[in-house]
């Protein structure tokens, strides 16, 4: 069956994470992807490790965990952009493609001839997706932006937590680069979305996606309680800032999320913990208990530290409250309801047979996505996509010589 995007070609021109996982989720659904690497070296995260895939006898190849994480479902092609000919072959493949993704500085790709303005005089229906930390205009739109950074700059940081009162108290960052990911998303959507337009249009158009945007964005209801209520969100650490109590809580040995969503949830929990804060008049409503936080989520977690994480969870989820334990990733890739999902795969990779990824989560009742290539070699389809664009094998093997490709 055919996937979504399957007779899409996109020339995927970025490095890092906020790009490549763009790349590697139109990629999944259908889409050929043809990444754009170094001549060498490659993207950067090939290199960031310990840990690396390790080969067939356990030794480390130069293939990184980091780089394997997205960029599944692609072909490496090894292109020189410096040079004339390396340019012109950027020319060649974005005249038969229909999306290119970058994430060169503003204006980095202009003096190679490689920018918007320059490519849809060659392709005139190419959807160009430029990723930036600030944007195209803006006073910031010089600057180079990383996802710690614009945590912190997006106000991420500034709700991510423990007060400053509490021990450990201070800005913490995300365990997981969320901007880069979230910007990610938000370029596959724009993508599908301007190639449905072209379908209308005929046209393709240039897409502006900045770090610093999609964070502040996806602040979603910690923005709006700011900007309709008028008051700054702070640290709660694990608390929410609309609902009470929902939060993680020591048992006697480890700890609970309990994530009581409305009143009747709270209700059913007290008969659990055998008390009458449903009828209290302090407690009886979620507004109620965000006003009164302290004193019930304290008394809450001198409750909960008396019996065990099992106790709480079999209780909680015979009277449907929501609840979870916390989970390693050990464990996570151990859940008989993850493993039942699929969203642990294991692909065939040219050093190692089984190599072990997560899955896309995203799943179509007619048109499956496609996650069973493993992530590239650097190089690996060079010569091959060379020769789809009509280079002779002579014309190649002087490109090599030159170490354009």
């Amino acid at each position: 069956m055919n996937a979504p995007l399957q007779g899409i070609r996109v020339l995927d021109m970025s490095r890092i994470l906020a790009g490549p996982w763009a790349g590697q989720s139109l990629a999944d659904l259908g889409a050929e992807v043809i990444k754009i690497e170094r001549p060498g070296c490659g993207d950067d995260t090939r290199h960031w490790g310990p840990p690396y895939l390790k080969d067939a006898d356990g030794n480390d190849t130069a293939e990184a965990a980091y780089y394997m994480a997205a960029n599944r479902g692609k072909r490496s092609v090894t292109v020189d952009i410096t040079t004339e000919a390396g340019q012109q072959i950027i020319r060649d493949l974005a005249a038969r493609s229909d999306v290119l993704l970058e994430n060169y500085k503003v204006g980095g790709l202009k003096k190679y001839g490689l920018d918007y303005d320059s490519l849809r005089t060659v392709n005139p229906q190419l959807v160009y997706c430029s990723i930036t930390g600030f944007g195209q205009d803006g006073p910031y739109a010089h600057r180079a932006g990383y996802d710690f950074m614009i945590q912190g700059m997006g106000g991420l940081m500034s709700i991510t937590g423990e007060p400053y009162e509490k021990p450990g108290g201070g800005p913490v960052k995300v365990g997981v680069a969320v901007t880069d990911l979230f910007t990610g998303l938000y370029a596959t959507i724009a993508v599908q979305g301007a190639l449905l337009e072209r379908q209308r249009s005929g046209l393709g158009q240039h897409i502006d996606l900045a770090l610093f945007d999609v964070q502040a964005a996806v602040l979603a209801n910690q923005a709006t309680n700011y900007l309709v209520g008028g008051k700054v969100p702070q640290r709660l650490g694990n608390a929410h800032p609309n609902i009470v109590p929902y939060q993680a809580f020591a048992t006697s040995d480890g700890h609970i999320i309990l994530a009581v969503g409305n009143d009747s949830q709270f209700r059913a929990f007290c008969e659990l913990a055998d008390q009458q804060w449903a009828d209290d008049p302090l407690y009886a409503t979620n507004r109620a208990r965000v006003e009164n936080r302290e004193p019930l989520c304290a008394a809450i977690a001198e409750l909960i530290a008396t019996q065990t994480s099992q106790y709480w969870l079999d209780g909680l989820e015979a009277r449907s409250v929501p609840c979870g334990p916390i989970n390693r990733i050990d464990q996570l890739f151990e859940d008989p309801q993850l493993l039942a999902r699929g969203m642990k795969q294991t692909l065939q990779h040219p050093d190692n047979d089984n190599l072990n990824l997560v899955n896309n989560p995203i799943r179509f009742s007619r048109t499956p996505v496609s996650t069973d290539q493993a992530p590239p070699k650097l190089g690996d389809a060079t010569e091959q996509t060379l020769q789809e664009l009509g280079y002779s094998d002579e014309q190649i093997d002087a490109l090599r010589q030159q170490q354009c490709i």
